[in-house]
């Protein structure tokens, strides 16, 4: 019994030492170059996400104007899209990709580009179900909520890779 014991804790050991030395680790806060930044343009919901964001990640970073920040991401269009990925025997849609696509740049408060106009696009494959319209159109407008989230996170990232 003690050598069963004794090969398990050796095997858990080995285990933990591998996975130690891989080199993985948690994404965690992105570490913005800036010490204020202003969120300008965007149709809501992805500028919401991004102070969500700056708001809890960076604490103080977030700048009440443009003009009292050091650095202005300006969203320039945000769109989203549906593609029909394919359809049924009798050609009713069984499955769709939902997309979203930003295009952002980082300036300063008077205009000068620090980061030229970049484009972002996530698409997220949802399956359709005609007895389900309501609960369909709820899980859709989820998924686009959590390309949004994402997208905020993605463009920081960018940001802090940027310098």
């Amino acid at each position: 019994m003690k050598n069963i014991l004794t090969h398990w804790l050796w095997l858990a050991l080995i285990g933990v030492t591998l996975t130690a030395g891989c080199g993985f680790h948690l994404r965690g806060q992105v570490e913005l170059p800036y010490r204020s930044v202003y969120v300008e343009g965007g149709q809501g919901g992805l500028t919401t996400a991004l102070q969500a964001a700056l708001r809890l990640g960076h604490a103080g970073r977030l700048a009440p104007s443009a003009a009292k920040a050091e650095s202005v991401i300006q969203i320039l269009s945000e769109q989203n899209s549906k593609v029909i990925l394919s359809l049924s025997g009798i050609g009713r849609v069984r499955e769709y990709q939902l997309q979203y696509r930003v295009q952002y740049q980082l300036i300063t408060p008077k205009g000068k580009v620090i980061l030229a106009p970049a484009n972002l696009l996530l698409a997220r494959d949802m399956t359709y179900n005609d007895a389900q319209v309501l609960a369909k159109g709820e899980e859709e407008q989820l998924l686009y909520r959590d390309m949004q989230k994402d997208a905020a996170q993605q463009i920081l990232r960018r940001i802090a890779s940027a310098h």
